[in-house]
């Protein structure tokens, strides 16, 4: 890689949110490098739901489209995992393991971490049969056993809503605080089970999912099993350049935390953009491709802006 060199801007993940901005910002006419370091969150997942035209595509496959997307109008994909960054001459350089990359602008992709509650055999499952979105995996699991691991106070939202897809809903209280009066009623009417009691073990069989069993030894057969887990962001790229994180509350409940961003994903950063669920946890797959494209032409418009006026002093110095 020639260090000397620099792109206009950097993309640091190789998701929908860091690809979707490079498309936008490689059909501008920028030249643009992506950094993905393969790790996508959702890749245990068998396909992404609620992207339209692309309802049930392999995850991976999405990506590997959407980078020969980004090459087509010459931007770079790299294999690589961004491990600082700096601010110099009026840009950045980003270090990496495939070297250091100089930039105007950044772009920041990174997604978020799921932190999975410490449950025997239920890790090994997760975006499988263990899942956490009504709108990414309701309708796969739909009239099926489906179990709700309740970690936190938003717990019984979840069973509140995945009662929709299936008449056979059980709330294991686990380790979350007690359900509110109200919720409880509104959980029974509608038929949900509510089950006391921490869960020991998510059992398989066969490659699936079968049940899970509780503290007694109860085993209470599921198909599918419902985790509200805290998100956790971490990014060397934005720690170095000094951006603060910030905790994500929903409904009065703390459930993880972000690094902050305005329209365009602007940071307090000057030249720093973010996109996807580095800065909006609650983002599916297709609203952090949309994202990206608002970042990408936000990035755009801001070099304009700058191009414009050295051009502008420039003709008045002549």
């Amino acid at each position: 890689m020639n260090e000397n060199s620099t792109t206009d801007v950097v993309v640091v993940g190789g998701g929908a949110a860091g690809l979707s901005a490079a498309v936008a910002l490689g059909r501008a006419r920028r030249s643009v490098v992506v950094l993905d370091a393969g790790e996508p969150r959702n890749a245990p997942a068998a396909g992404v739901h609620n992207y339209l035209t692309r309802d049930g595509l392999d995850p991976r496959e999405l990506q590997r489209l959407g980078a020969e997307e980004v090459r087509r109008f010459g931007g770079r994909v790299l294999r690589a995992t961004a491990t600082g960054a700096r601010r110099e001459d009026g840009g950045f350089s980003v270090d990496s393991t495939a070297g250091t990359l100089r930039a105007r602008r950044l772009v920041v992709a990174t997604g978020l971490v799921d932190d999975l509650p410490d449950v025997p055999g239920l890790r090994e499952r997760w975006g499988r049969d263990v899942l956490h979105c009504p709108y990414c995996h309701g309708f796969e699991v739909a009239d099926q056993p489906i179990g709700i691991l309740a970690t936190s106070a938003l717990s019984g939202h979840q069973a509140w809503l995945f009662r929709q897809w299936s008449v056979d809903v059980t709330y294991f209280s686990h380790t979350a605080p007690a359900l509110g009066a109200e919720r409880r009623e509104e959980l029974l009417a509608r038929g949900v089970r509510i089950v006391d009691g921490e869960v020991r073990e998510v059992v398989t069989q066969d490659d699936a999912l079968v049940g899970v069993r509780l503290a007694d030894g109860t085993l209470v057969e599921r198909r599918a099993l419902v985790v509200g887990a805290p998100v956790r962001v971490h990014s060397p790229v934005l720690d170095a350049l000094g951006l603060a994180k910030e905790a994500v509350v929903l409904n009065g409940v703390e459930v993880g935390e972000r690094y902050p961003s305005g329209p365009g994903g602007a940071t307090t950063v000057p030249g720093v953009h973010l996109a996807g669920n580095v800065t909006d946890p609650q983002a599916q797959v297709v609203t952090a491709a949309g994202a990206g494209l608002v970042v990408g032409a936000a990035v755009n418009t801001d070099l304009i802006a700058t191009e414009t006026a050295a051009a502008v002093a420039a003709a008045r110095a002549r």
